[in-house]
């Protein structure tokens, strides 16, 4: 089984994610399409950005038509991780950019869930997703940094069960109005009160970005979509292979991932991979993305951090000759 799909099939999306402009935007059976994580400027020899010219990088990439930004989760600075993600936190970050940009859509990779109250969460990512028009994505995770967990008093052992019942709970207050839910871990609703607002199109679309310490059956049933890392490339197909085969029977839903990035000046400069970083020329990328959207990958999220170049610069070069073959979706929902 190679995982391979047929771009002339018929897999769709639910009706309401149909009419939730950024996830429509991003994914559809078929497709690839190019997503972009904060901030957009390379920092390869600093575990921190600048921020400089942020917004207007954001404002670029809306301009430019690339499909998605995406916002990291890291609230502490720890040295043996060396990174701190975009730095702001993704939900005040998240109420700026909506303000900031027009049609990109904007998601997360992903909430740290364990270590978030999962109500306010809740009710943190419906008001986003109102004040974008039903843009926003929200992917969960479970992190991937011991050490913050002994800081919010949260217990590390248990987090995938946490994560669990806080997927569940978040499901619930945004798609029923009035719900009863007996938590786990949380709070119990016990249908007298009801959550506002509610997402844009009634229920805010949910990814889990890695595995989360989840079986992938119980991603299918619970999600929307499956964000992983970069992994080897020569393993793709099996493992898209096992997340279709996890949502059979279910509407369409997507496999991306996220990866390191570094484009190279040389148009011709060929892939290589560097540790955790994909280092390619703008040729050899369109090879790749070519034969990983007939594999079955919907959607790339590039993380700029290793970038040895004005970002504004790569930007331009992916928009002039890479966006046309890997066009953003969902145009008439702008």
């Amino acid at each position: 089984m190679t995982g391979a799909i047929n771009a002339d099939s018929v897999d769709l999306l639910p009706a309401d994610l149909i009419r939730h402009r950024g996830f429509s935007r991003a994914f559809q059976s078929g497709h690839l399409t190019i997503g972009l994580i904060m901030p957009l400027e390379g920092y390869p020899n600093s575990p921190a950005p600048t921020l400089r010219d942020h917004v207007e990088m954001a404002r670029k990439a809306d301009d430019l038509g690339f499909t998605s930004l995406w916002l990291r989760d890291v609230p502490f600075y720890d040295p043996s991780f060396g990174d701190v993600g975009q730095v702001l936190d993704p939900m005040v970050y998240l109420g700026f950019l909506a303000a900031q940009t027009r049609q990109i859509a904007l998601g997360t990779t992903g909430m740290v869930v364990p270590l978030r109250e999962p109500v306010t969460l809740a009710k943190q990512a419906a008001s986003v997703d109102q004040l974008t028009g039903g843009r926003f994505i929200l992917g969960l995770s479970t992190g991937d940094r011991p050490t913050e967990y002994p800081a919010f008093g949260a217990s590390f052992e248990n987090r995938a069960d946490r994560f669990r019942d806080a997927v569940k709970l978040i499901n619930v207050l945004h798609s029923q109005s009035f719900p009863t839910y007996d938590s786990v871990f949380y709070g119990k609703l016990n249908g007298q009160l009801d959550l506002v607002p509610k997402p844009a199109a009634r229920r805010l679309p949910t990814l889990v970005v890695g595995r989360a310490g989840q079986d992938l059956d119980w991603i299918a049933r619970h999600a929307d979509g499956w964000l992983w890392h970069r992994s080897d490339f020569a393993k793709l197909p099996e493992v898209i292979a096992r997340w279709r085969a996890a949502c059979a029977g279910q509407a369409f839903k997507p496999y991306g991932y996220a990866t390191f990035f570094d484009l190279a000046e040389r148009a011709d400069a060929p892939m290589q991979m560097a540790g955790n970083v994909l280092r390619t020329g703008r040729d050899a990328f369109v090879a790749l993305l070519e034969r990983q959207r007939n594999e079955g990958v919907n959607h790339i999220a590039l993380n700029l951090k290793p970038l040895r170049r004005p970002a504004a610069d790569m930007l331009d070069e992916l928009a002039e000759f890479v966006l046309p073959l890997f066009p953003t979706l969902g145009a008439q929902n702008a």
